[in-house]
C-alpha cells in the first residue's frame, strides 16, 4: 500500500479500527492512539530510538497491541512550507515502514506540535523534568487529534454506515 493522501485514509480503514498518530524525533518517538470512533486522540507511550529495525519492532508491537490499522505520521514541514531534510527522513521512515508491512500511513503538517504542547505544559506549570517526559507522546496526540478534526463527521458517518 503506498503512503496515502488523508482524504483516502476513510477507504483504508476496516470498521471499528484505531489510527496511532506519530511524532518522529530524532531521538524518540511519540505515539498516541485515537479511540474505536476515531474521534478522540490520547498520548500513551514513548519509543526511544535505537536502529530501524528495533524501532519497527518496537512500532509493530504497539500498533498490534492495540489494534491500530494505520499511522499518521507528522510531517515536519518547514514554517514557509517547504520540505526539509527532516521531511525527507519521515518519509523515508514510511517507506522502510510499508516495506515491512503493509498498512495506510498518512501524512500530516506538524508544524508547531511540540511548541503548542510545551506552552500547554507551561501554562500548566509541569516541570522541566514533567516536560521531557511527555512532551513527545503529547505532540504525537496533537498530531493525531488534528488529523481526525480534519477527517471529521464525513469519516465518522462512514465508519459507522451499515452497522
Amino acid at each position: 500500500m503506498p503512503i496515502l493522501p488523508i482524504a483516502e485514509l476513510k477507504t483504508a480503514l476496516p470498521r471499528h479500527a484505531r489510527l496511532m498518530g506519530l511524532d518522529l524525533g530524532t531521538k524518540t518517538i511519540g505515539l498516541a492512539l485515537s479511540d474505536v470512533r476515531l474521534s478522540i486522540a490520547s498520548p500513551f507511550d514513548t519509543i526511544r530510538r535505537t536502529k530501524f529495525t528495533k524501532d519497527a519492532e518496537a512500532l509493530f508491537a504497539a500498533l498490534d497491541k492495540h489494534e491500530a490499522a494505520g499511522i499518521v505520521l507528522g510531517l515536519p514541514v518547514e514554517m514557509d512550507g517547504t520540505e526539509g531534510a527532516r521531511c525527507q527522513s519521515t518519509r523515508a521512515f514510511a517507506r522502510n515502514l510499508l516495506g515491512l508491512r503493509d498498512l495506510p500511513i498518512v501524512f500530516w503538517d506538524e508544524r508547531l506540535s511540540t511548541a503548542a504542547v510545551t506552552r500547554t505544559l507551561l501554562e500548566a506549570d509541569s516541570s522541566r523534568a514533567r516536560r521531557a517526559e511527555v512532551v513527545d507522546k503529547m505532540a504525537a496526540a496533537y498530531i493525531l487529534q488534528g488529523a481526525l478534526d480534519f477527517l471529521g463527521g464525513d469519516f465518522l458517518a462512514g465508519q459507522t454506515a451499515g452497522a
